[in-house]
């Protein structure tokens, strides 16, 4: 535990690589690779990775990802894109990278790994239509129809560990502030001991390849039709795990959702009603990680511009009392569908 109480305050002033994607250099790299520009270039919001529009000579414009040095691995990355290509294959909606003449997905980019993607506009769904979570729960059933043909053999699954131990470790061993470290360390650990127990207790539940971060923003709704981006957080997890972000609200509005979503799922796959059990233990386990990554990449200048309210006293002392609501909605009954 960092005893400096000030350290949590304070942002470390580093280069990072980030910082040497000028539009010179983004667009000199792309037309290496035969991108041929028109000098249009347009950044999106994205933080973890860098993704630009480029505007093409006489054509549409492209996305371009600079993915985040040292994150993934190329096999990873290469994992990503033959699910997005696998399913794109099966006609769902997803944006998927393009597949250079040479089969390549990656370009190379000085030390940046970089796709390209159609440019595909739309927005952000509504997700209090139920008929749109209909039509959602439709698409996801397909979706993970196809992340059951195999698993992945390089990215990491959604658990206890990673997602609640490595990031209470990341986070308790640098920006706690020391007055509240003690406070921290308790509902952490016990959060930690019901997860673990949650997860033993469901037992054995089918991980297979999901989106991962299957919220609102990673849908585009065009053509009466959502489209599926952003597939950078696929992992191995259960079927859950891309539906209970669709879920807000109160237990009723949340049961109402999660029943139309699951008549969609079931017209194409069928849905293990016990991982209803894990709901509010992988809502827990988003929370511990979002701060976890955070934490990890203070040293990218856009983190401390951006999220300003982070790594302060007042935020800790928040998301304390955050966690321990959090602990006590784990001991409510899960979500129950509606019948009928």
């Amino acid at each position: 535990m960092n005893t400096d109480p000030k350290a949590h305050i304070v942002a470390r002033e580093s280069s990072h690589p980030f910082d040497t994607l000028t539009p010179d250099f983004i667009l000199n790299s792309l037309e290496e690779h035969g991108v041929l520009s028109d000098g249009r270039l347009l950044a999106l919001n994205s933080y973890e990775n860098r993704v630009y529009q480029i505007g093409i000579e006489d054509g549409e414009p492209l996305i371009a990802k600079f993915y985040r040095p040292h994150r993934w691995s190329d096999e990873q990355i290469y994992e990503e894109h033959e699910f997005c290509i696998e399913l794109a294959a099966n006609d769902l909606p997803v944006v998927a990278p393009i597949v250079a003449a040479n089969g390549e997905s990656v370009l190379r980019c000085g030390e940046f790994r970089v796709a390209l993607f159609p440019r595909r506009g739309g927005r952000t769904p509504d997700i209090d239509d139920l008929d749109n979570l209909l039509i959602l729960g439709r698409l996801l059933g397909r979706i993970h129809l196809t992340g059951a043909n195999r698993p992945f053999k390089h990215r990491p699954t959604i658990n206890c560990a990673n997602f609640g131990h490595d990031s209470v470790a990341i986070v308790g061993g640098r920006f706690i502030p020391v007055e509240l470290s003690a406070a921290y360390d308790s509902i952490a650990d016990h959060l930690l001991s019901k997860l673990d127990a949650i997860f033993a207790t469901v037992g054995d539940i089918e991980h297979i390849r999901v989106h991962g971060d299957c919220h609102s923003g990673n849908i585009l709704w065009r053509d009466e039709m959502p489209h599926f981006v952003d597939f950078d957080d696929s992992r191995m997890a259960p079927a859950i795990q891309d539906l209970w972000m669709l879920l807000s609200g109160d237990q009723e509005r949340q049961r109402a959702q999660l029943s139309e979503i699951l008549e969609g799922y079931g017209e194409f796959n069928d849905f293990h009603f016990k991982e209803l059990q894990l709901v509010e233990a992988l809502r827990t386990l988003r929370l511990l990680h979002y701060n976890a990554w955070l934490a990890e990449r203070w040293d990218d200048p856009a983190f401390p511009r951006t999220f300003t309210w982070f790594n302060s006293p007042r935020y800790w002392e928040q998301h304390i009392v955050d966690l321990r609501e959090q602990y006590a909605a784990l001991d409510e009954p899960p979500l129950q569908v509606f019948s009928g």
